[in-house]
């Protein structure tokens, strides 16, 4: 049996070929990044694992004998799952590893864009005291409107971190009910009005065809003149070129990014000069246990598929079967 992990940004595959080899499957790692390359790999493979890399539907329909696909990560934007489902091929990702950390980093984001804690860091190592910003960029939760978009294991935890700041907290989530989203504290809207209310906005929801660009041209002139943006979500759920242009002119005050379409930004790309932006290589999930746990999952799961056993975070609907 084998086992192709298409791309991973581990150091080796020890963990995973732990788990696998003593049943008798062989794991072949690479750093495969275009369907060309993929293309020859998949064909054999019991078992897709992937990270980043295109499992684009030409890639999919390669696949002779593959039981599943296993994303790392709780994304599985990267995956043509509808591909997969024709083909009966179940998609399985891991959507519960890094909560914590990724919520623990959106709340870093917010403290350090409204702290002003990179910029005056950043005066001081230069050797100058004081103050790096007006002071009217020195702003306290307290005082603030923080609008949450996504409201999954993520946002929640985001809201949870954001309510004992005293703040005022809009959630948008159209597949959560009113109710639930007010037992949290935070106050239920529709994304007009979160966007038109909010001092800071953040970005928890995943990438799909009707999340990519949502902060578009016409979203970010809407809202208030001043605004702080933090994603730490997908990259094209904002319009690079759009925020760029909003970053210049002072419309969006600042902004901090986890993640940025195309992946890695551009060496020379605008964003990256700018002192009100703090910008991060997609590594808001990183700790040592939550890359453990992701590991350790989708190994186990591979080993399921194997095994022709019940999968668990199957995310298209198709049944593993032996």
């Amino acid at each position: 049996m084998k086992v192709l992990v298409t791309d991973a940004s581990f150091p080796s595959l020890e963990i995973e070929q732990r788990i696998l080899e003593p049943a008798g499957a062989e794991v072949i790692g690479g750093q495969c990044k275009s369907p060309e390359t993929l293309i020859p790999l998949v064909a054999d493979a019991d078992v897709v694992i992937t990270q980043f890399a295109p499992i684009t539907a030409e890639v999919i329909a390669a696949m002779t004998r593959a039981r599943v696909i296993v994303r790392y990560g709780i994304g599985v934007d990267n995956v043509d799952l509808e591909a997969a489902r024709a083909r009966g091929i179940p998609v399985c990702n891991v959507p519960d590893y890094c909560i914590d950390e990724v919520a623990d980093h959106t709340l870093a984001f917010i403290l350090a864009t409204t702290r002003q804690v990179v910029t005056n860091t950043i005066r001081v190592r230069n050797g100058t005291w004081g103050l790096a910003t007006p002071l009217d960029q020195m702003l306290a939760l307290r005082h603030l409107t923080v609008g949450v978009v996504g409201f999954g294991r993520i946002g929640r935890e985001v809201v949870a971190r954001l309510i004992p700041f005293h703040g005022r907290v809009l959630v948008h989530d159209p597949i959560v009910s009113a109710s639930e989203i007010e037992k949290s504290g935070a106050i239920p809207v529709d994304l007009e009005r979160l966007f038109l209310e909010s001092n800071v906005f953040t970005l928890h929801c995943p990438s799909t065809p009707q999340t990519r660009g949502m902060v578009s041209r016409a979203a970010l002139a809407r809202m208030r003149p001043g605004v702080i943006l933090i994603n730490v979500a997908r990259g094209d759920l904002v319009d690079s070129a759009a925020l760029t242009e909003a970053l210049q002119s002072g419309h969006v005050a600042a902004a901090a990014l986890d993640v940025f379409a195309p992946e890695p930004i551009p060496v020379d790309h605008p964003i990256l000069s700018m002192g009100n932006v703090i910008v991060a290589s997609h590594i808001a999930s990183a700790s040592v246990p939550a890359v453990r746990n992701l590991r350790e999952t989708v190994a186990t799961l591979a080993l399921a598929a194997l095994r022709g056993e019940p999968l668990a975070n199957v995310v298209n609907g198709v049944v593993c079967q032996k």
